[in-house]
């Protein structure tokens, strides 16, 4: 069926993006839109097989190999040449350079608002750490302003990292790294043009000004209350191999409702596709091949460990102990089962779920039929010096169903002798800005949550579950939320990191599994098949889900019919 063109796509529901600013954006969802006006250097295809995995030229010209040129023998040097005629939407159009990508690397080192993963590149690419240590070091304390920022950035440079004329990117590795191109795929990694250096990252003044290389522009967003795209008229399609331009422009509008309401506008014609959070297909016919890319963690629980809570309670690994004891996993997947989401849940035992590089089934603090055990529990928490319970401060979400997820295990931990303050945090976007600061984490304004983690890259993605959430990381915009740190954990991360072989790569990723679950810096209760059947509109054609922006649909490749 050819495609329509023309027409507005029309998203309604709660919510909005953690963050608008390529450089610190980690929530998946927020990623489906900005990869509208954000390209990076390589991406994934839109499709509903194996293929979905592995990442292709973009900005790039060629994936580069020893024989043509674009990678050393020794796999420490990479020549990335990009594609001609990829342009920004400035006045007048200037097209995208090797320096856009410099400068792109440095904004994520920023210390506002700083890329979630940052230990993925500063491990990675010689220098990157130093710049990043640095760049906190001078402005530790005071709050900078964007001048102060770009002051920074355009007076120091990343070793590793140059440009050599407009179209190569020269990068310096500190190890070979045979995922780097899934790293170079990252929101994280997108081109940054010279304009943003006038604004603090992710910033009021920068969302106003937000600057397009991809299909379609920013015209408008209000966080929890709208978002709208047009064409961006200077992209074209012969330098785009991943995004298409079907549609004229995005509308969403965003407000507290529940998804019977959505449901009900979509049915209706008011509306195309949900936000926020998805409502699930009637007939519920997920491409068959999609549903066995991966698992995603949903949810696990992540503790505290800098908070000052009951003495530092949580720091007692008994105490955290107690709590895995306590949790009903079995009756969690039958909450979500009878909720009718559209994903397939399975009890969790492990720091890498099924499906993911270094996963091997084991099971730590095993109950009877995954029920929980809260005399266990009760026992651990008296050898801590607990005997009468204590309190801890539950953060929760309002979206469904974060909610009835925190009810559930709240419940769960009182059975064990736990007292729990729920603590509501009413905009979704919200949740993870809160978490990801370690300012609240160290003045105890949560204890305890619910998180969930779908890593960022599925196949080769040994490094995507373990380094953002337990290497030793404790700056803003952090996925490592309670602070957790263990010297062994971090040492055989770099060993992983560094290891050529996949097979003993492998076994290195699965000890730091059993590490971190000895050390009980997570709790994980669910592993959910992410696959999820999307309701649409009568008139949305060609919508495929993109598995790794957490499977929602790929807005660069749906058109309509009919278009008004």
């Amino acid at each position: 069926m050819e495609p329509r063109y023309g027409g507005t796509l029309r998203y309604f529901g709660p919510g909005g993006m953690d963050h608008v600013d390529p450089a610190c954006a980690y929530y998946a969802f927020s990623h489906q839109i900005i990869r509208l006006f954000a390209r990076q250097l390589f991406g994934y295809p839109t499709a509903v097989d194996e293929t979905a995995l592995t990442p292709v030229p973009d900005v790039a010209a060629e994936s580069p190999t020893v024989a043509n040129g674009g990678m050393s023998p020794d796999g420490l040097v990479y020549r990335i040449r990009l594609r001609p005629g990829v342009m920004w939407d400035t006045d007048p159009p200037r097209e995208v350079t090797a320096e856009d990508f410099v400068r792109g690397f440095k904004r994520m080192c920023n210390p506002v608002a700083g890329a979630g993963a940052i230990a993925y590149y500063t491990s990675t690419i010689r220098g990157m750490a130093e710049f990043a240590d640095g760049y906190r070091r001078e402005f530790a304390g005071r709050t900078p302003s964007a001048a102060d920022l770009a002051g920074y950035q355009n007076a120091h440079e990343i070793s590793g990292l140059r440009a050599d004329g407009d179209r190569t990117l020269v990068v310096e590795l500190v190890r070979p790294a045979n995922d780097l191109l899934n790293l170079l795929s990252m929101m994280f990694a997108s081109a940054a043009p010279r304009e943003y250096d006038r604004f603090v990252p992710d910033s009021a003044e920068f969302v106003a000004n937000v600057r397009s290389n991809g299909p379609y522009r920013l015209t408008g967003y209000e966080n929890g209350r709208f978002l709208t795209m047009e064409r961006n008229p200077v992209w074209r399609q012969d330098t785009d191999p991943l995004r298409h331009q079907y549609v004229d422009g995005l509308d969403v509008r965003m407000a507290r409702v529940d998804d019977d309401r959505v449901r009900e506008a979509i049915r209706s014609g008011e509306a195309d596709l949900s936000w926020g959070a998805p409502v699930i297909s009637e007939d519920r016919r997920p491409p068959d091949a999609d549903r066995h890319l991966g698992y995603a963690m949903n949810p696990y629980l992540v503790f505290n460990m800098k908070s000052p809570n009951e003495g530092g309670a949580l720091r007692d690994v008994r105490v955290r102990r107690a709590v895995a004891y306590a949790v009903d996993k079995a009756s969690m997947v039958r909450l979500l089962d009878d909720m009718d989401l559209g994903t397939v849940t399975r009890t969790a035992h492990t720091a890498i779920p099924p499906g993911n590089f270094g996963h091997r089934e084991y099971d730590r603090y095993p109950t009877p039929g995954d029920h929980g055990d809260p005399a266990k529990a009760r026992a651990l928490l008296a050898e801590a010096g607990y005997p009468d319970g204590l309190t801890l401060k539950a953060l929760y979400r309002a979206d469904a169903p974060h909610a009835d997820i925190a009810r559930y295990y709240a419940a769960d931990l009182e059975k064990a002798g736990f007292t729990v303050e729920l603590r509501l945090i009413s905009q979704p976007d919200e949740y993870y800005r809160f978490l990801q600061n370690p300012a609240m984490a160290e003045a105890g304004e949560w204890d305890v949550t619910a998180a969930a983690w779908t890593p960022d890259w599925f196949g080769n993605n040994g490094r995507a579950y373990v380094q953002p959430m337990f290497q030793s990381n404790f700056a803003a915009g952090t996925s490592n939320y309670g602070g957790y740190r263990n010297p062994e954990v971090d040492r055989l991360i770099e060993e992983a990191l560094s290891e050529r072989d996949p097979v003993r790569a492998e076994e290195l990723w699965h000890r730091i599994d059993r590490q971190v679950i000895e050390d009980v810096a997570i709790v994980p209760v669910l592993a959910c098949e992410p696959t999820i059947p999307h309701m649409t509109s009568a008139r949305v054609r060609n919508g495929l889900p993109l598995p790794q922006v957490d499977r929602w649909l790929d807005a660069a490749c749906i058109w309509l019919d009919p278009p008004g």
